[in-house]
């Protein structure tokens, strides 16, 4: 019997096989938004055991975990390893139709050599083997990522972090891939959170500098965007509900953070205009720097108040949110595209009912600094999937230029999510080909392939300026 996962794998119809094989496969890879630790990179850390690597942090997998009926103890709880990794394999049978499904058969082909199905059955020998193999230097995180032909890596990382694994992981010479930091403000712009002012006791200490006002705020950040700069970052990202654009002058906010900084209680609209504030000087900063900004959009997160109690944020329990997008974005960018300070952006939404309204803000603010300026990203999250991507893609298409799009990240956790890249690349050649075949694009194989290679690799490479 084939396998599952055999080399035309997702591939229905013989212009995306030669797409892929020919013309995407073989790319390297640039994986620009991620959730990886450059500690584990730095120090080239050796997982234990599968469930340490494949289950330690993914919500995906936890979430699936709890729908089918397990005990947290063997999700996030105190459970042996190995019986961790048994209430998975009970649970990917339940999966058929969900992209945990392909990501899990693929990982266990591309990592261990691995054809089984995953299931109780054959749970017991799939543990052994890729324990096995993860004892082996090739396994190792270094190895991992070097086996996977990533050419760079951008972590997301707090304006406070030192960045000294960053260093350190330039500094080794055998180690060829590049791994730069991103800057993800978020702490020092949600001025309404609980711990607000403690995060700005963190930011004077790595700034070297008291923050008693807006424009030591400013000076602050400013500061640090400096360091990560130099340390090689070239993106910023924010994470943002839905963004609420409420102008008001500068004695206005600094009045707003005077309260917040004396531990008061800052209101919805408060909190609103000093984040639409910071959000246009964070712009400006990065606009002088070259940077690309990204938005992530429309995430409601720890919705379930016992269990984030109990186990913190990232653990599953966010969802799609449905705030408005529309006005709030388009007046955030004219306000810096008023005086051309307009960044390069990239543009996610976790609700795909905003696909066609981000597409048409975003073509409203395009520019000559480089090819496909404002971005709309690939299907993120729960939509990072068949139907999501190919909805993103076909979005794209039909309202800017697919073939200037920058194409796949991991947004990941987890060092053996580089096989997105090639889900990814696997249903963009499907796409194009059932296009191709059914004579809506030219079968034309080096117009296509081009497109294809551009999109999986060379778009990012020139788009970042890395």
């Amino acid at each position: 019997m084939q396998s599952f996962i055999n080399d035309n794998f997702m591939l229905q119809n013989q212009v995306a096989r030669t797409l892929y094989h020919d013309y995407a496969k073989n790319l390297p890879i640039i994986d620009y938004h991620c959730h990886i630790s450059p500690k584990e990179i730095a120090e080239n850390k050796k997982y234990k055991n599968i469930t340490e690597v494949w289950l330690g942090g993914d919500h995906y997998k936890w979430r699936a975990i709890r729908a089918n009926g397990v005990d947290e103890k063997y999700i996030t709880g105190d459970a042996d390893p190995k019986e961790k990794f048994m209430k998975w394999a009970e649970t990917v049978p339940y999966l058929l139709g969900n992209p945990l499904y392909h990501w899990t058969h693929l990982e266990l082909k591309r990592y261990f050599g691995i054809d089984d199905l995953l299931s109780p059955e054959s749970a017991e020998k799939i543990w052994d083997r890729c324990n096995e193999l993860l004892s082996t230097d090739e396994m190792s995180v270094k190895g991992i990522i070097k086996r996977s032909n990533v050419e760079l890596i951008c972590t997301t990382d707090d304006p406070t972090d030192t960045l000294e694994y960053h260093k350190a992981i330039k500094e080794d010479k055998s180690f060829s891939v590049r791994v730069l930091p991103t800057f993800r403000p978020d702490k020092a712009l949600n001025i309404s959170n609980e711990g607000f002012k403690e995060y700005i006791v963190a930011l004077e200490k790595a700034a070297n500098q008291n923050i008693s006002s807006l424009s030591e705020l400013k000076q602050a950040l400013g500061s640090r965007i400096s360091y990560f700069h130099e340390n090689g970052c070239r993106i910023s990202d924010h994470a943002i509900e839905g963004i609420v654009f409420e102008e008001a002058d500068e004695g206005t906010i600094e009045k707003i953070l005077g309260k917040a900084l004396k531990g008061e209680t800052i209101t919805r609209l408060e909190a609103d205009q000093y984040r639409a504030h910071m959000m246009v000087f964070l712009g400006r900063e990065y606009a002088k720097r070259g940077w690309t900004m990204q938005l992530h959009l429309n995430s409601i997160r720890n919705l379930n108040t016992r269990m984030f109690k109990a186990l913190g944020p990232d653990t599953g329990y966010d969802a799609i949110g449905d705030a408005k997008q529309a006005r709030g974005l388009a007046a955030l960018f004219d306000s810096l595209e008023k005086t051309r300070e307009l960044p390069k952006t990239i543009l996610y939404s976790l609700n795909p009912y905003d696909n066609e309204i981000l597409l048409t803000v975003m073509g409203c603010f395009q520019g000559s600094e480089v090819p496909g300026k404002i971005q709309h990203g690939s299907a993120w999250w729960f939509n990072d999937q068949k139907d999501g991507m190919v909805a993103q893609m076909k979005a794209l298409a039909n309202m800017g230029l697919l073939r200037r799009f920058v194409g796949m990240l991991t947004d990941s956790r987890s060092f053996l999510s580089y096989t997105r890249h090639e889900y990814f690349r696997r249903i963009l050649c499907n796409l194009i080909g059932e296009w191709a075949e059914a004579g809506e694009v030219p079968l034309d194989m080096k117009l296509l392939g081009s497109m294809v290679q551009e999109i999986c690799y060379y778009n990012a490479r020139n788009y970042f300026g890395f």
